[in-house]
């Protein structure tokens, strides 16, 4: 069986979905790298591009149709429909590894990271939604079956006493505040982890999202002054290439749970901070940093090093729940993306038709062929944004 055709194109998900925004209204927005520019200053969707989410339909010589979905539908519809089209058809669909490295090494000229990963990650995630299709076989038994029987999970956002509701037992915050908030920040951080301390117990997990806005001093400033409500881990905190800055946290603040990767794309940076055990949890982004086949690698690499990984936003969609199921290294499944307001029950907030929801705390994926993820032409004119 072989690649027929291959198509990327914008989407919209939240057309098929009831809204669900990621932060209160009226709250500011947590920090960013921007937070030095006053434009920027807690309201960091101000800084993002318009580009829509990329969805990749792979098909197969005999109809059967994959589908995978990326970022930034602009830049990597481009990258998919203009270059890595033409190398794929034709190609075994079966033959993941091959496809994947083949589309590492033609996108080398250019860089495989950015960009490239998401376009990358697309295309793979297509590709082994139509493997499962084709044997008639959920995602996670072709990565060896459920190692677990179900993923545990956790949410992330402010509305903690509405997820505790939902069932969570644990819970992130993303933190509003940076270094151009000095020592105040500080303050106002400390304040408002020790408020959601309160709200979910001694006993719960805890962890803060700084999404690369701090510097190496405030992240260790900041950290040892939320030693007292012990965190399970502080993420994200500077720009993801500065690996001698998480060299130098990882140095200064022993004893503290650290986590990174959610913007490292392939293997390679996983495996480089595996080697320094710059953190204690990996987070790749199964939909941005090179598909299954990376994120398999990466889970690969973390369980050699004894490094726990928790997929970004993984339970959102079944490409994170399938891997998490079957991948030992993978000990957490995050629900993000706002989960869903108060009073809206999960299943209300599904964007991909077909995807498992969290009950209790808890999920286990569709044992459905592929991805699971129901999709017709109804909601494929729904969702498609401008001409696919």
């Amino acid at each position: 069986m072989t690649v027929k055709e291959v198509r990327a194109f914008a989407v919209d998900l939240r057309r098929a979905m009831r809204p669900a925004g990621p932060y209160r209204r009226g709250g500011r927005q947590p920090a960013a790298p921007t937070e030095r520019y006053p434009r920027y200053r807690g309201a960091r969707s101000a800084a993002g591009p318009g580009w829509k989410q990329c969805a990749c339909l792979v098909t197969v010589d005999d109809g059967t149709v994959g589908l995978g979905l990326a970022g930034y539908a602009g830049p990597v519809a481009a990258i998919i429909n203009d270059h890595f089209r033409d190398h794929l058809i034709g190609q075994p669909v079966m033959a993941t590894e091959k496809l994947y490295d083949l589309m590492i090494r033609i996108s080398a000229a250019y860089g495989g990271s950015g960009l490239t990963a998401h376009a990358i990650s697309a295309v793979d995630l297509a590709l082994w939604d139509a493997k499962g299709k084709r044997l008639g076989v959920p995602v996670y038994e072709l990565l060896g079956g459920p190692q677990k029987e179900r993923i545990r999970c956790y949410a992330t956002g402010f509305d903690l006493d509405w997820y505790r509701d939902l069932g969570f037992r644990a819970f992130k915050l993303p933190n509003p505040y940076g270094p151009e908030d000095g020592a105040a920040g500080i303050r106002q951080t400390e304040k408002m982890v020790a408020a959601a301390r309160e709200t979910v117990g001694p006993d719960a997990d805890l962890m803060l999202d700084c999404w690369m806005a701090m510097d190496v001093d405030y992240t260790v400033r900041l950290g040892e002054a939320l030693r007292p409500y012990r965190l399970l881990w502080i993420e994200d905190y500077l720009l993801p290439d500065d690996m001698a800055g998480f060299a130098e946290v990882r140095r200064r603040l022993p004893g503290q749970g650290l986590a990174a990767g959610e913007h490292w794309y392939l293997a390679r940076p996983f495996g480089d901070a595996a080697a320094q055990r710059l953190v204690d949890y990996f987070q790749p982004d199964v939909q941005w940093a090179g598909g299954l086949s990376a994120c398999v690698r990466i889970c690969h690499v973390a369980e050699a090093a004894g490094i726990a990984v928790a997929p970004h936003g993984g339970m959102n969609s079944p490409y994170g729940q399938h891997l998490a199921i079957a991948m030992p290294a993978v000990t957490w499944g995050e629900r993000s993306g706002g989960v869903s307001p108060p009073g809206v029950p999960l299943a209300q907030t599904v964007a991909l038709p077909g995807t498992a929801v969290i009950e209790d705390g808890y999920l286990a994926p569709s044992d459905a062929p592929g991805f699971g993820i129901k999709i017709d032409a109804d909601w494929l004119e729904r969702v498609t944004v401008g001409r696919p």
